[in-house]
């Protein structure tokens, strides 16, 4: 098993994203600016500000200015109940209002030109002037659910290109000259959408208890124990609160990377601010609610399934039956933020995920066959010494 590398966490600690933000405007959810491209800009020499990590504060990339961000007193991220959610989309959709697709336009307000978002995105920078843009009207159209909460960025690009260092030194099994060379490539700044879902669960299950038995049997050399098991009837009801299932809400990423990012300082999330985004692209969701609570739904029953496995006892479980009620189930939006890289090794492309709140890397890489090939041969030699030991002490 490949042992993770050490991580370098980040400076400065989490619990300061909650505590700088507090903003007077961007409510969550609200429109602020009719769907422009939203861009702040320096009180000092008139520049857009960009969100810095190190200082978690709006600041200018020329003249250093600083701008405090700031949300509404008592402000916080809540619950949203999801039957009832769903149930308004229905109505919106049965009144005609389809989910916004395809491509919109955006004007730069510091040159002039005009920016396409297609699909999903919606946060960009200008290809003329480099300025960051937003498409806010994504966050808020009536047909769409807007964003509750953001987590902010606390780990820098070098931050993270240092713990993608130390990941690709731990990669025992990959090839020489991939340790060697390392991983080349740009990082972008992603705030990625994500649903998570909360639901008390009343379970009732029915099976078998499985206790092993040793038995003695044959005679001389053909002496020999044999294992069997008696099976007892099972059954039994039990609650179980889930909180904060997290699932991804866009497509086109590997999912098993974005899983292995977990686990998340949701605790921090402060409420949807767009400054927080300036200067890194957003995307908002491409999986909606519905969609999303059956992914949440799977890893729920998985662990129902154990829960009830550990219940039943004994050596062995048979399940028979798990009826599950899904009750009091509620969901929040949120933006995540994400270093994604994609690297070329050989003609071939590989996807690399640093979760930018711990510094947690994922990836892929390519396998040295050679490598393994040996390993396996090797163990295999080892079995069999051990194996012949053995039987000359017998």
């Amino acid at each position: 098993m490949t042992a993770k590398p050490p991580v370098v966490r980040a400076v400065p600690a989490v619990p300061q994203a909650a505590e700088v933000l507090r903003t007077t405007t961007d409510l969550p959810g609200e429109s602020v600016d009719a769907g422009k491209g939203r861009v702040f800009p320096c009180d000092g020499c008139g520049a857009d500000l960009t969100f810095h990590i190190g200082v978690q504060m709006l600041k200018c990339p020329y003249c250093g200015h600083e701008k405090q961000i700031e949300i509404p007193e008592g402000a916080t991220v809540v619950e949203q109940d999801f039957r009832a959610m769903l149930q308004r989309m229905r109505e919106l959709h049965d009144r005609g209002r389809q989910p916004e697709e395809g491509t919109s336009e955006v004007r730069c307000e510091a040159c002039g030109g005009t920016v396409v978002f297609t699909g999903p995105l919606t946060s960009s920078e200008c290809p003329y002037c480099a300025t960051p843009l937003q498409r806010d009207n994504v966050h808020t159209a009536a047909n769409r659910v807007s964003v509750d909460g953001v987590l902010a960025f606390q780990v820098d690009a070098d931050l993270a290109r240092a713990n993608l260092a130390a990941w690709v030194r731990s990669r025992w099994f990959a090839p020489n000259e991939f340790l060697k060379r390392g991983v080349e490539g740009k990082f972008s700044g992603n705030y990625l959408p994500y649903w998570t879902y909360d639901t008390m669960t009343a379970n009732r299950y029915s099976g078998e208890r499985g206790e092993h038995y040793y038995v003695t049997v044959g005679t001389g050399k053909n002496r020999r124990t044999v294992r069997h098991t008696r099976w007892y009837p099972a059954s039994g009801a039990f609650q179980r609160f889930f909180d904060d299932v997290l699932v991804l809400a866009s497509r086109g990423l590997n999912r098993k990377l974005a899983l292995n990012l977990e686990p998340w300082p949701l605790g921090y999330c402060a409420p949807f601010n767009q400054q927080v985004l300036a200067g890194f692209f957003a995307r908002t969701y491409e999986i909606d609610l519905e969609e999303g609570f059956l992914e949440a739904k799977e890893r729920i029953d998985g662990a129902i399934v154990a829960d009830v496995r550990s219940r039943i006892g004994g050596d062995e479980q048979r399940i028979h039956s798990i009826q599950t009620q899904y009750n009091g189930i509620t969901f929040k939006h949120l933006l995540l933020p994400v270093w994604l890289l994609a690297y070329r090794y050989r003609d071939k492309i590989y996807q690399v995920m640093v979760n930018a709140a711990t510094g947690e890397v994922q990836g892929e890489r390519p396998y040295s066959w050679v490598k393994i090939t040996l390993a396996i041969v090797g163990a295999i030699a080892a079995v069999a010494t051990v194996v012949g030991v053995i039987a000359a002490m017998q």
